[in-house]
């Protein structure tokens, strides 16, 4: 007969209860995994969130509208007289008296200098002179009968000898070409008067008329030629604080005047109303309207991507989902652009960011 241990804790059911503790061990590593994961999960949520919400908090757009487009170009310049004349003897000879100054109103035909003019009228005298014995050799001729044509040409000469002699007299007198106000005295007393064709590029006296102004402007080769006479302007000054004014293009450089190889040409603005203390010499700005659309679908020019064959936008729907579509620009205007097809006022376009963080 065998005999039997009975059970206890070396027995079966001792081993029962050893494989459960291990159990009880498993189930605890499981939980602390499940936890782990779902922590992770809810992290990695958390993060795509944030993330979605920044893109969408970057998200810039700008609605559609209508109104007007308008394009201009600016010019720094400077005033100046809108008519001005220089005033030049017209005989070499030694200044006697200067009769005019700096800030002088004068009327035209006015005196303005005197020149010595003892040696002009002694030339005057001769001249006279040779003119009356060459009409008496032509009388004498005529009576006789003789052959008249030597002594009809040198009456000519004599008349014209005559005629020079009594400009160099004239010469002497320097009068005013137009009424004005005189801007400069270039001579001094008992100097040489600088006949025409000696003097430099002013005259012994400059006159301006500062009762009408204008403005000369050096702009662009580009925006030169967008420029043509009658465009509307606005003229802002730089020493007068808040002076501005309105005028109006009178005339466009035809040839271009070049300096350090950059290209410029300059271009005259009338100044109707110019302000109170406008003065030749200022420094002013010219802004010019080149381009003006009442009534145009229009969009922020940041909205707008050049692309090879034309302009597209990024049209944001009311889902949110964006559409690039392609437009046709017209003006393009300081702010925004005219758009002639492709969108109709209302719709959101959204604005791409700039290079680098939001725009």
């Amino acid at each position: 007969m065998n005999s039997r241990t009975p059970l206890g804790e070396n027995g079966q059911n001792g081993g029962v209860k050893a494989l459960r503790r291990p159990s009880t061990a498993v189930n605890a590593l499981l939980a602390l995994l499940i936890v782990g994961a779902g922590f992770q999960g809810w992290t990695l949520l958390r993060d795509a969130g944030s993330e979605t919400g920044a893109n969408a908090s970057e998200i810039r757009t700008v609605t559609v509208s209508e109104g007007t487009v308008t394009r201009t170009v600016e010019a720094a310049g400077n005033v100046a007289s809108a008519a001005t004349a220089t005033a030049t003897f017209g005989t070499a000879s030694t200044v006697t008296a200067i009769k005019a100054r700096v800030g002088d109103t004068v009327s035209a035909g006015q005196l303005l200098a005197q020149a010595d003019a003892t040696d002009a009228e002694r030339d005057l005298g001769l001249a006279r002179a040779d003119l009356q014995a060459a009409r008496d050799a032509l009388d004498r001729a005529q009576t006789a009968g003789t052959d008249t044509s030597a002594a009809t040409n040198e009456v000519a000469r004599a008349e014209l000898a005559v005629d020079g002699a009594e400009a160099a007299v004239g010469g002497t007198k320097l009068t005013a070409p137009m009424a004005g106000t005189v801007t400069a005295v270039n001579g001094t007393l008992g100097g040489s008067t600088r006949p025409a064709g000696q003097q430099g590029s002013g005259g012994f006296v400059d006159i301006a008329d500062l009762t009408k102004l204008q403005v000369t402007a050096a702009f662009s080769e580009a925006d030169a030629t967008e420029l043509k006479a009658g465009q509307s302007a606005t003229v802002t000054w730089t020493a007068l604080r808040g002076a501005e004014a309105t005028g109006q293009v009178v005339a466009v450089d035809p040839t271009a005047t070049s300096r350090n190889d950059v290209v410029t040409y300059r271009v005259a603005v009338s100044l109707p109303n110019p302000p109170e203390d406008a003065k030749p010499g200022q420094t002013v700005t010219v802004s010019v309207i080149t381009g003006n659309v009442e009534k145009a679908v229009q969009v922020d020019a940041a909205a707008v991507s050049a692309v090879r064959d034309g302009h597209t936008v990024t049209v944001l729907g009311g889902d949110r989902k964006r559409e690039i579509r392609e437009v046709e620009v017209g003006l393009e205007g300081d702010e925004a652009y005219q758009i002639t097809s492709g969108l109709t006022a209302g719709e959101r376009v959204i604005v791409p960011l700039a290079e680098g963080g939001a725009g």
